[in-house]
């Protein structure tokens, strides 16, 4: 048994994370801003991270063997938590993203496209931070999303006190209406209905995993004791017309595709750069990844079960 807190995990794979964490016999705490309750069985923290006074008193004098960090977009995030809790626990896990490595949001060594990309292209180590840029102003941290999360990392990286890794994730899929980001709902109702999608003619692939599967990671990442990012995505990447033709197959629809040049703008998935990362770390340290020909039909069947039935036309 660890006691594991949580920041964030009150929907989507947080929520299974902590329910799995719990399964286990884990004491979990969750710490959120109290606008969603937490699953049944676990401490709850009302506070909001950005108040590091107001998060320091939620915290008090508990102590914790892991933090997991599901909520964590800014290097100004990442070093309120990183004092709040030093001392207080002795590994830190926060939940990153593939888009660290978009060549589009930073000057990133280039990687041949059929390489997978690895986890030290980019170092949190040694990645420079800016906590006087305007992380608290919405419209920023939106154009400038990858580059909060590079910073955030490079900031726990740097802060001594605990054992920090970051678990970097694919693009996750799967859950249905759970499924907040709306991406696969996107591709599914435009495919039933026959509204096109624009696509760039040479569409590189890209990565994904499934939101449970993601969840088993994180559980596996509070027990793995390694430091430094991990990338997390099953294997088998899939460029945009292989996720059409997948989701068109499920629906039994004919999709409605637009091309579009390079560097133009395209529907979500559709890339004209690659940055579509390697799991070989991951492996190499235990974690056994699924195959997404292998639950992304399962997940289009969840969405199109959540999908309004098409107005039928004469």
């Amino acid at each position: 048994m660890q006691r594991i807190c949580v920041i964030g995990g009150s929907r989507y794979f947080g929520k299974i994370l902590v329910e799995r964490l719990l399964a286990a016999g884990n004491r979990v705490t969750v710490i959120n801003r109290g606008s969603t309750p937490p699953p049944a069985g676990v401490e709850h923290l009302v506070a909001d991270r950005n108040d590091e006074a107001a998060l320091t008193a939620a915290l008090g004098s508990r102590a914790f063997d892991v933090v997991v960090d599901q909520v964590c977009y800014t290097p100004v995030q990442a070093a309120i938590a990183a004092r709040a809790f030093a001392g207080r626990t002795r590994r830190y896990v926060m939940t990153s993203t593939i888009e660290v490595y978009d060549p589009a949001t930073a000057a990133l060594p280039a990687v041949p496209q059929d390489t997978p990309v690895p986890e030290e292209i980019v170092d949190p180590a040694a990645w420079q931070v800016a906590v006087d840029l305007p992380w608290n102003d919405d419209a920023y941290l939106e154009a400038h999303y990858a580059e909060g999360k590079r910073q955030a990392e490079a900031v726990f990286a740097r802060a001594g006190g605990f054992a920090f890794a970051s678990v970097r994730s694919a693009h996750v899929l799967g859950g249905g209406a759970q499924e907040f980001t709306g991406r696969l709902a996107y591709y599914v109702g435009r495919i039933v209905v026959g509204e096109e999608i624009t696509v760039h003619a040479q569409a590189l692939p890209t990565v994904f995993i499934h939101y449970q599967e993601l969840a088993d990671l994180l559980v596996w990442a509070t027990t793995a004791g390694f430091t430094g990012p991990v990338n997390a995505c099953s294997d088998g990447p899939l460029d945009v017309h292989r996720l059409v033709a997948i989701i068109a197959a499920r629906a039994g629809r004919e999709p409605v595709l637009r091309t579009v040049a390079a560097g133009e703008r395209a529907s979500a998935f559709s890339f004209d750069r690659h940055y579509a990362m390697s799991n070989a770390r991951a492996k190499a340290l235990g974690f056994s990844f699924g195959h997404t020909d292998d639950w992304l039909p399962g997940a289009v069947a969840e969405t199109l079960i959540s999908q309004p039935s098409p107005t039928v036309r004469n």
